[in-house]
């Protein structure tokens, strides 16, 4: 897809320069009560995540669901998904991993979710995206779609201290009524689209700022976070994320 605000070089410098990538995933890891409630609902037994590296949620799923899942991304280090499975109690094998490029790849199977986080405000046609989650996704299956929110607090922080970053995201993307809209004319049906999360915010370049946008930043979140413990629901201006769901 040539309207990509992202390459491989970028991803591959991305994931080689992160602090902390191999972790313990936690079963309140986010959007897992979601997940979960899916998974109950719908009797979901298999799960693909797209563009997904190192394979967070495809551990997840297999670690607290037991579901057969799988990965796919066009970057792939094979060594860091084994240390994260390995962290997460699980062997090399238990997910199944493909290296391929979304846009050309032809699913051999389709799954019972489809799930992406973090990777369609990378491309500025949003709809052409979403689109190509669905041959992945059997009839009756769930797609479900997470982004950040930059229209609000967390993007005026990426504006203001990592604007490189910030230029990677088509911001226009990160439209909850927009998103839904996009769902619905591609023929899906039980579409639900949200701001997910009271309030927080993050820097991927974090460690290199200087002290007083460290300090400045720090005051930020700390502040927000009280000011949400009396604002009780979610909102353009202060939450992280926003979630896509749906039914093919």
């Amino acid at each position: 897809m040539d309207n990509n605000l992202t390459d491989r070089s970028f991803w591959k410098s991305f994931w080689e320069s992160r602090v902390g990538l191999i972790f313990n995933i936690k079963r309140d890891y986010i959007f897992g009560d979601i997940l979960a409630k899916i998974i109950a609902e719908k009797g979901a037994k298999t799960a693909i995540e797209l563009g997904g590296f190192p394979g967070y949620y495809a551990i997840y799923l297999k670690k607290y669901q037991d579901m057969d899942t799988t990965l796919l991304d066009y970057f792939i280090h094979p060594g860091l998904v084994n240390e994260l499975l390995a962290k997460n109690g699980l062997q090399e094998n238990d997910i199944k991993i493909i290296e391929a490029d979304l846009f050309t790849y032809e699913p051999e199977v389709q799954y019972d979710m489809v799930l992406s986080f973090g990777l369609i405000e990378h491309f500025s046609d949003t709809k052409a995206i979403i689109e190509n989650h669905l041959p992945f996704l059997k009839p009756g299956g769930t797609l479900f779609i997470t982004l950040p929110n930059f229209k609000g607090i967390n993007g005026w922080v990426q504006r203001k201290f990592d604007l490189e970053n910030y230029n990677k995201h088509y911001i226009e993307s990160m439209n909850p009524a927009l998103l839904a809209d996009y769902c619905r004319q591609l023929g899906l049906k039980d579409v639900a689209s949200y701001y997910h999360g009271r309030f927080s915010m993050w820097l991927e370049n974090k460690a290199t700022q200087s002290a007083f946008a460290k300090a400045f930043v720090n005051t930020l979140w700390f502040t927000g976070k009280v000011i949400t413990k009396f604002i009780k629901f979610e909102s353009k201006m202060l939450s992280p994320y926003i979630v896509l769901k749906a039914t093919r």
